[in-house]
């Protein structure tokens, strides 16, 4: 970003709100207008003081800056917004929007409808809805460093019900391969300018760094498939047209790495052993003992809060509920009884974690890292995590019937469901039958 000229702030404009900027001497020759004015579209009769329409000024501004460096990198973010608007219009008029060059292939009574159409319409005499049916905007090119911000946009819907850290965690590793792709094709370029050739000679690169020992194969096929995934969707929701680069790019020899289980003995004898994690802080040490006495995900429990936490029920227990985050399944959604140290811990945290509140990764990075120091960690692929897959284990073990198994995993259930599903009693049963002997304190 350019230096920042100081903190931008609204200014008062015919009634309304509005940013106002001169353009920075390394973008004048990009932009001609000076002072630069920019409506927030918020009446200063509506907003006396300003104290939405500062939010507003700010997002303008960071906006501005965007154009500006778009500009001076050579991109038209003009010809972008011109090209979303004759999508737009398209697809109000009830049609696809084709360019030009690819309408003249099409079919003749294919082209003599669109005419019709405008001419039905009255829209024969209006540029924005002849250039949106007849094509007239050519598709501007996308850069490679800008792939990620469209396929967020693309992707809006489903981010929806995500907190601001699953949306990182989505969205960090999607840079990270883009970013390394960028820097082994040889630098930023336009989308559509990616060959076949240079999708493979990355693949290469990625078989090198594999034989080297420095990633694994199935380290590589998820950078990979996050590529594949812009691409393809890009690709087809903007229209563009590109041909499939990287398809069959996936590297074979990849392992199913399937976590293990800790075995119970080694659970009760070690891990929940009387001040192993006393120089832990209290809020991580308890999420040890509820993970390991409830099967709760990890990022499940570091988000609990009050209202999800029933203690004076007659059977208390804790509700795993979406709460401003996107839960990993449907099925997740449930509610699991107390027992043994668990029922301790949340007794000391009515209100729950609101250290590692979404902030999961922070905790587990925390806690493996204990396990490791710790020799908690005895077979390869154990980590914290384990514990819930131990947690199953010891419901297998005593015979519990697959239905409540499913209902405490939060795991799909394979036949259709009817019902309420079992009660807290019955899954408080089967809870107090496997729990360990609890900790004099935790």
């Amino acid at each position: 970003m350019a230096p920042r000229h100081q903190s931008a702030r609204p200014h008062k404009r015919y009634g309304y709100w509005y940013l106002v900027r001169r353009v920075p001497r390394q973008f004048s020759s990009y932009d001609g207008r000076n002072p630069v004015m920019l409506s927030t579209g918020i009446r200063i009769a509506d907003d006396p003081r300003a104290v939405v329409a500062s939010t507003a000024v700010q997002k303008l501004d960071e906006s501005l800056e965007r154009y500006w460096q778009e500009k001076r990198a050579g991109r038209d973010v003009d010809a972008v917004a011109r090209y979303e608007h004759a999508l737009a219009v398209a697809r109000k008029i009830g049609v696809s929007y084709v360019p030009a060059g690819a309408l003249a292939t099409s079919p003749v009574e294919h082209i003599v409808q669109r005419f019709e159409l405008l001419q039905n319409s009255d829209a024969i005499e209006k540029p924005a809805e002849v250039s949106a049916v007849l094509g007239g905007e050519d598709v501007p090119p996308l850069m490679l460093s800008r792939m990620m911000d469209e396929f967020q946009r693309i992707s809006e819907a489903s981010l929806a019900g995500k907190s601001e850290a699953q949306k990182k965690r989505w969205r960090t590793p999607k840079d990270t391969a883009l970013a390394t792709f960028i820097d082994v094709v040889g630098g930023d370029r336009p989308m559509s300018s990616v060959t076949r050739v240079e999708v493979l000679s990355f693949r290469q690169h990625l078989q090198d760094r594999i034989v080297g020992g420095e990633i694994e194969i199935d380290t590589a096929n998820k950078i990979i498939g996050h590529l594949t995934g812009m691409f393809v969707t890009i690709n087809e929701v903007n229209q563009y047209g590109l041909p499939a680069i990287f398809a069959k790019a996936r590297i074979s020899g990849g392992k199913d790495k399937r976590r293990v289980a800790f075995d119970p003995d080694f659970v009760r004898k070690r891990i929940l052993a009387k001040g192993l994690f006393d120089d832990l802080n209290d809020e991580a040490r308890g999420i040890i003992y509820l993970v390991a006495e409830t099967g709760l995900r990890p990022a499940e429990a570091c988000n609990l809060k009050q209202a999800t936490i029933r203690l004076k029920h007659a059977v208390p227990h804790v509700q795993v509920r979406p709460d401003g985050r996107q839960m990993k399944t449907d099925d997740s959604w449930r509610d699991i009884p107390l027992v043994g140290a668990a029922l301790k811990v949340m007794r000391q945290h009515p209100d729950g974690f609101p250290r590692y509140r979404d902030k999961a990764d922070s905790l587990s990075a925390l806690v493996n890292k204990a396990f490791a120091s710790r020799q908690l960690r005895p077979e390869p692929g154990q980590s914290f995590y384990s514990l819930r897959h131990t947690f199953e284990d010891r419901l297998t073990a005593v015979e519990a019937p697959e239905k409540v198994v499913a209902s405490l995993m939060g795991h799909k259930w394979h036949r259709p469901r009817y019902g309420k599903g079992p009660s807290l009693e019955l899954k408080l049963k089967w809870l107090k039958r496997i729990a360990f002997r609890s900790p004099t304190t935790v």
